[in-house]
């Protein structure tokens, strides 16, 4: 049972894999910026963590779940995809949020300016 925390985290990325591909909400909208933002999310939590860990605030906890293998001293390798996970979700979140209150608009979502004539019926009089 060892792997069990780290399969179970699997799974959970592999779910958010299968969400953005079919929504197209992160990755598949734009993967070179999804990248960068993944990337400087991880690295700004693994850099916030190893600060925790420095100052005695963070520790790794014992587990018969977990692998046992460590990044460095009191980070854990299941720290990496847990973080990797909490990013993902938060950019797939705010991807599905942004498609969906931007449908919700009028004009089906379009950013763009419409013309004073726009969305009448024939006939109607202007305001």
């Amino acid at each position: 049972m060892p792997f069990l925390y780290l399969l179970a985290l699997a799974i959970a990325l592999t779910g958010m894999v299968v969400l953005d591909r079919r929504f197209g909400l992160f990755f598949w909208a734009s993967w070179r910026r999804a990248l960068a933002v993944l990337l400087v999310g991880v690295a700004f939590f693994v850099v916030w963590d190893l600060a925790g860990i420095g100052l005695g605030v963070f520790f790794r906890g014992e587990t018969e779940f977990m692998t046992g293998l460590q990044v460095a001293p009191e980070l854990p390798v299941e720290e990496l995809f847990f973080l990797t996970l909490l990013c993902y979700l938060t950019m797939n979140l705010y991807g599905g949020v942004s498609r969906w209150s931007g449908s919700a608009r009028p004009g089906g979502g379009s950013r763009q300016a419409r013309s004073p004539g726009a969305g009448r019926s024939p006939g109607a009089e202007a305001p």
